[in-house]
Formats: C-alpha cells, structure tokens, sequence
C-alpha cells in the first residue's frame, strides 16, 4: 500500500489539524476513531462525507473530563452518574439530552447525545490540549469493518484524513457499549466492552432492560451501530455452529474462537485459512483480534467467510452482535 498520508505519534500535530477543522484518526481502546471539533459543523460534515456515512445515523462525543460532560449534557441520573464513575474512562458511552452548543449533525437530530471517555492516552492527550469535544465515530468506510490498527485505517481512508495518530494495537478491539434511558431504566443499545455482568455487578441483577437482541436493527438509531448491516468484510459470511463447505466455493476461510473444539471436525480439510481468536478460548483475547482477523481473511480472494458463533455470555454478547451485523 502506498501512503499518502502521514502516521505519527506527534499529538500538537494533531491538536492543529482539529483546531483548523480536519479530521484525524485517533487511537482508543475500543477501535481507532475518525475525530473532528464536535462543535464545528462543518468538521463533523467532513466525517460523514469521507465515511459516506448517511446522516440519520448519530455520533459519539468524546470527551476527557467530566467537567466537559456538563458543558454538552443538560443533565445525569444518578443511576447513569454511577456507570460513569465506574467505568469512565473505558469503553461505555451512554446517552443523555444535549445543550443545544452540540450540532444536530452530530445528533441526527436527535435531542440527545452520545457520550463516552475513552481510555487511551493519546487521545485524551489530544482532547485536552485541543480543548474540544471530538465526534469519532470509527474511522472506516460506512458499514465495513472496523480499524484497530493505524495502518488499518490508512487502507481506506488516507485521503480524507489530515493526520493518523498512531496508538498501536486497540487493546479492547470492538466498539463501546452504549447505555440510554428509557422510562428512567437503564438500556442496552448497543453491547460493547463493557459487559452486561460487569454492569449488573454494579447496578444488580436485571437492572438494565433485557429488550435488546442480536438482530435487532432499526433504519432510525438512537445510537450508532443498531443498522442491520454493518461491520462487513467484503468478502461473504456466514455464521454456522458446525464449519462446512458449501457447494460451488472453492475457496473458504473460517473463523472461529477455539479451533480446539473443532479439531474432531477436522476443519484443515475443508478451509483455505484459518483465523483462531483465542487458542485458549479467551474471550478478551478474541476480541481484541476480532476485527484484525476478519480483515485478514477480507485479504485472502476467498469466496466465502464462514463463522463460527461465541458463547453468550460476556464479551461473547458483544463479538455475536458483531457477527449478525456483518454476515450477508
């Protein structure tokens, strides 16, 4: 691949290029970000344009104090004040009505926001020394898969960004869970990195409302990543409990978290490639390769993906909502 635009560690750099309304991508945690002034309309304009993003689906603010949180948010329950002072910062976002300072570009619309504080240093660096609020959604085409990795994000999207701040590896690998309110309860809109037992730990059992599911989608999201389609290899995939070759495909990769438990099925026969997310079924150690190997088997000329599905508890919850998504 041919650079055209430059990967760097050099945060004032950065902090320029967001002052002057570029884009740059940021490292996080979760996934690398597309970020821009999320008080300057025309930045956050620039996103959806080089994402080719439509604009009914909303954005998530990054901010790197609670300080912030106030100046973009009109108000915090105490229930969702308790979820950010535990898990902030890291990958939760939760969403709250917006002072009228936050566009309605970044919103959809919407009358309220999407927030989180992201749980990397250079980010919060450049958050700090920029003084904004940065919009980020992943920095990736628009339904493709997500980058965690700079490099990752330079194969689509040199062109369109001032300046790749390079973090290295994303240590958690897939997006923020996203929390609202709904009726004054705590709600799932999207899983994420932090789990469903980590909150209940926290809030207890069955306080947050159990009307989320893996093919839920809606075509007018409260929050990003509820589209039916995202997330998507170029390449088919399909989910499939037992690893097969369908008739006609020559070529067929498989991806799956513990090639262990396949071994009686002998999958080497069958498949081209095989990406194993965790050798010791390590549902953190999965997901922070997750996106890395699909990309990977993206790169193979392979005619079909085949996956196989998580356990469903813990991280697996977020992995298989993954998964939905980006199977076609």
């Amino acid at each position: 691949m041919s650079q055209r635009v430059e990967i760097g560690v050099d945060v004032s750099r950065a902090v320029s290029q967001i002052l002057s309304g570029q884009l740059v991508a940021i490292p996080t945690e979760t996934v690398y970000g597309l970020a821009a002034d999320a008080l300057n309309p025309l930045a956050v304009a620039r996103i959806f344009e080089a994402k080719q993003r439509p604009k009914f689906d909303p954005l998530i603010v990054h901010i790197a104090s609670q300080e912030t949180l106030a100046l973009i948010a009109k108000n915090v329950p105490l229930i969702i004040q308790k979820l950010i002072d535990q898990f902030w910062p890291g990958p939760l976002t939760v969403v709250l009505p917006k002072h009228e300072c936050v566009p309605d570009l970044v919103t959809s619309g919407l009358s309220s926001v999407a927030i989180r504080m992201p749980d990397h240093p250079l980010a919060l660096q450049l958050i700090q020394q920029s003084e904004k609020p940065l919009a980020a959604p992943s920095a990736n085409l628009f339904g493709r898969t997500s980058p965690t990795t700079a490099l990752h994000v330079a194969e689509q999207l040199e062109e369109h960004v001032a300046y790749i701040l390079d973090g290295g590896p994303c240590k958690v690998g897939i997006e923020s869970t996203i929390i609202g309110l709904c009726n004054d309860v705590p709600t799932l809109l999207r899983p994420g990195g932090i789990t469903i037992e980590q909150i209940e730990s926290l809030l207890g059992k069955g306080a947050i409302s159990s009307s989320y599911s893996e093919n839920q989608s809606t075509d007018s999201p409260l929050a990003p990543g509820q589209l039916k389609e995202h997330y998507a290899p170029l390449t088919p995939l399909i989910i499939a409990k037992k690893p097969h070759r369908p008739d006609g495909c020559r070529r067929v990769g498989l991806l799956t978290l513990q090639k262990a438990e396949l071994d009686q099925q002998r999958p080497e026969l069958f498949f081209e490639v095989i990406e194993e997310l965790s050798s010791t079924g390590n549902l953190t150690e999965a997901a922070s390769n997750f996106f890395a190997a699909i990309r990977r088997l993206d790169a193979e000329g392979l005619d079909l993906i085949i996956a196989t599905p998580f356990p469903a508890y813990g991280l697996g919850f977020a992995l298989n909502d993954r998964l939905s998504r980006a199977a076609r």
